[in-house]
């Protein structure tokens, strides 16, 4: 499963971490490395929550049913409605999960959060802008101030591995599970992604909503053993995905009372997925530095062309191509959530003028409306070396104003990329900037 234990360090170096975010030398950018956003550089918001903890400023709230979580998650601004729900063993309280008692996961821009019914701790991932995913269990007791806890080497047996490209970061698996939730196979290899056809996702997951007849692979488990599961693939194909699908409730798989919802949203499901693999490029890019632009070095002074000189291959061009949400599977039917997440998250902004932002949802054809990412918005992305925010802006821009893109880009319709070039220069200074010429000053 994705996220699935609370993962340490944020890079196994600190001699790669400091390369990473110092400046390219001789780039010539006018852009410099920033941590606009960031009360306190390289502060991520769970250590800024300890801090306020243990300075007295903020007192979580113990709940006999649930432990400090709904506490928690109003302290970190993370909405109840991003609720998904995972029943795949594939956590570090692997004991405690099973598809009756589901792992919860909420989420916002900077921060994650899992917790299990009665576990001991609940785990968190919290991205440092400086420093990328950083780790951190919470010690469910309720004697004195909560504990929080950085943790390390336990977490990244799985999140420091070749799904997250060497670097730790975000896992979102599909995977076959036996009856007792014990994982048989994958759906599909590495993490989840905006490219990753319906069909294949959330093996292991359950999902609410409807979604006409594409079908998915949530709500699905063997009746069998894992021990009596002789050929995984063929099971895989004999499966009817039919039944798990266009789920309103879970009502028939376990007691949804245990949970603060009763949803598993779709919605907030396909935002996950594409938020994790964001985030995994931002702390790849950020690790790599100025190798992240592959063999083509930052030019001084020059404007990037990304869409016609795509340094390919690259970090940075792979960031870029996510940002845009390039080669994205186009939805064969409406997909439609049944919790609050759809509005909540739409009103999170920032609105442009004319009421419009890059949060608002498609869900006809595709996810947003706009499809250029929000995470543009965030500390992570801000904190990018100033060669790697150039890269990504000048991709952007190029997207929306050329003639003829290349096919991968053909979602971009001619209103569309009028509306995000709009959107843009309304609320991201740095891009307006940039488009406006100053960034070669």
């Amino acid at each position: 499963m994705a996220l699935a234990c609370a993962t340490g360090p944020a890079s196994p170096s600190d001699r790669v971490r400091e390369a990473a975010t110092a400046p390219a030398e001789g780039s010539g950018l006018a852009i410099e490395s920033s941590s606009a956003g960031s009360a306190q550089p390289g502060i991520d918001p769970v250590r800024s929550l300890q801090q306020r903890i243990e300075s007295g400023d903020v007192a979580l709230e113990y709940d006999s049913a649930r432990g400090y979580l709904p506490s928690l998650l109003e302290a970190l601004e993370i909405p109840a409605s991003s609720q998904t729900l995972v029943f795949s063993r594939t956590s570090f309280q692997t004991d405690r999960i099973a598809p009756w008692a589901p792992r919860a996961l909420y989420f916002n821009d900077d921060v994650y959060v899992g917790w299990v019914q009665e576990g001991p701790i609940m785990e968190l991932i919290s991205m440092s802008p400086q420093n990328g995913a950083r780790f951190y269990s919470v010690l469910q007791q309720n004697e004195g101030p909560p504990r929080v806890k950085r943790e390390g080497e336990t977490c990244l047996l799985c999140h420091d591995s070749r799904i997250t490209d060497g670097v730790p970061g975000l896992i979102m698996r599909s995977t076959l599970t036996d009856r007792l939730g014990y994982p048989v196979s994958v759906f599909h290899t590495g993490s989840t992604r905006d490219q990753t056809p319906f069909e294949t996702r959330w093996g292991g997951w359950y999902v609410t909503g409807t979604h006409g007849e594409i079908t998915h692979a949530g709500n699905l488990r063997s009746e069998l053993l894992y021990e009596d599961i002789v050929f995984p693939e063929r099971h895989i194909e004999e499966l009817d995905k039919r039944a798990g699908a266009n789920k309103a409730a879970l009502d028939e798989y376990f007691d949804v009372s245990a949970y603060l919802t009763p949803h598993s949203d779709v919605v907030a499901l396909m935002v996950l997925a594409h938020q994790v693999r964001i985030h995994n490029l931002m702390e790849l890019v950020r690790a790599r530095g100025a190798v992240a632009m592959g063999s083509t070095p930052p030019r001084p002074g020059a404007r990037f062309r990304p869409i016609t000189e795509p340094a390919s291959g690259s970090t940075l061009d792979r960031l870029l191509r996510g940002i845009l949400f390039a080669d994205e599977v186009s939805l064969q039917a409406p997909v439609r959530g049944t919790s609050a997440f759809v509005d909540e998250f739409a009103a999170l902004g920032p609105m442009d003028g004319a009421g419009r932002s890059l949060r608002e949802f498609d869900l006809d054809t595709r996810l947003f409306r706009y499809p250029v990412s929000y995470l543009l918005y965030t500390p992570s992305f801000d904190a990018l070396p100033g060669f790697a925010r150039s890269y990504v802006y000048d991709g952007i821009l190029e997207a929306l104003t050329m003639d003829r893109l290349p096919p991968e880009f053909g979602h971009l319709a001619s209103s569309d990329r009028d509306a995000i070039l709009a959107i843009l220069k309304d609320t991201k200074p740095e891009f307006a900037r940039r488009s406006e010429g100053e960034g070669n000053r």
